[in-house]
């Protein structure tokens, strides 16, 4: 079973802590192949989010190449706290776990790297997750 979330919140977690204690933009967008990229500025064209975070979490809006944005309304769970929850979800349970490379490769993940994305996703879930229900 092929989990490619799982290299998107770790991407995200990644950036959240390499941010230190002030806010930082970062821009995600999907290419024609419908690659998910993240980077410091935004794509030359086409559709984009602009993802703010900062260490109590991401605030995102919607933002179209002609640098129209609008903010997205609140929700009642940031995504990215779902998608950790989903996350260690998926690495608690029996099946094996998928990993992409971000280049197309898939490969499964072992014991020791299964544990370690146990602990990244639940980092996620403490930096993204502000309500008091447990992590799944």
């Amino acid at each position: 079973m092929r989990h490619p979330i799982l290299g998107t919140a770790l991407a995200l977690v990644a950036a959240a802590f390499a941010t230190g204690a002030g806010a930082s933009e970062v821009y995600q967008w999907k290419d024609a192949s419908g690659v998910t990229h993240y980077s410091e500025s935004p794509p030359p064209s086409g559709n984009y989010q602009q993802r703010k975070i900062s260490d109590s979490g991401a605030s995102t809006s919607q933002t179209t190449s002609n640098g129209q944005a609008s903010a997205n309304p609140a929700a009642a769970e940031n995504p990215q706290c779902a998608i950790a929850r989903r996350n260690i979800e998926t690495l608690r349970g029996e099946g094996p776990v998928q990993q992409d490379d971000g280049e197309g490769n898939v490969r499964e993940l072992d014991a020791d790297e299964r544990a370690n994305q146990l602990e990244l996703a639940q980092a996620a879930v403490r930096a993204y997750c502000t309500d008091d229900a447990p992590a799944a």
